[in-house]
């Protein structure tokens, strides 16, 4: 059964998203601080997703996410968000996550985004290997490297890269990309694209304030310009 970490609080809420991540087919693994969670991660490796609350009586959701990718670059991250804070939308992604949801939030909803993930962890196996300018990917083991150097992205990271290598030098609309790689029925905000565009130029770029690789067209989105 697919595993998802729960990392909230709130008891009434945690429980609220554990039942109904259950009537979904998932396995919760709950946790109600952000060292529990850490210690449950280590416990379940096969963890796929973790959902992980802001606000921590201990250590917040940010250094939970940023502990997180510092091992692990494959787990899919939604962090729960206040509606009213838009910074910790920004700095959720910043830090690694692949997708937030604002509190209040339908089961439905987070059940979608949940199973998105998924769908990009075990999806691509295929064994195409793309090449653009320094660049190699390899689709079946999700990796990326340049000039020879191995770039740690994550599941989303990856996703938008593959769709730039896959369509070189065609502009690439942030609607496009937000359909492509969060799937059609992706009901947030188009700076989730902007954010995990930032977050990808400064991993492959030489020179993130003047990207050659991912390049801006402007009003319009981005496109693949080696």
């Amino acid at each position: 059964m697919k595993k998802v970490l729960i990392l909230e609080d709130e008891v009434n809420i945690r429980s609220f998203v554990v039942i109904n991540l259950k009537r979904a087919g998932y396995d919760a693994i709950e946790a109600g601080t952000g060292m529990e969670a850490l210690e449950k991660l280590q416990r379940y490796p096969d963890i796929g997703v973790a959902i992980l609350d802001v606000m921590l009586p201990d250590i917040d959701g940010f250094e939970v996410c940023r502990r997180i990718r510092a091992t692990s670059k494959q787990i899919g991250i939604i962090m729960l968000t206040a509606r009213t804070q838009e910074m910790d939308k920004v700095t959720g992604l910043m830090t690694g996550a692949d997708d937030y949801v604002t509190k209040p939030f339908s089961p439905a909803e987070l059940t979608a985004r949940i199973d998105a993930l998924y769908r990009r962890i075990g999806g691509g196996m295929d064994t195409e290997l793309i090449s653009q300018g320094p660049f190699l990917m390899n689709t079946r083991n999700h990796t990326l490297d340049k000039s020879g150097n191995r770039i740690r992205l994550t599941q989303v990271e990856y996703s938008i890269l593959k769709l730039f290598m896959q369509n070189p030098s065609r502009a690439l609309s942030r609607e496009d990309i937000l359909s492509a790689v969060w799937g059609r029925d992706y009901e947030g905000e188009l700076k989730i694209v902007d954010v995990n565009i930032r977050r990808l130029r400064i991993k492959i770029e030489d020179d993130a304030t003047n990207p050659t690789y991912i390049t801006t067209v402007w009003g319009f989105g981005y496109k693949w310009g080696t």
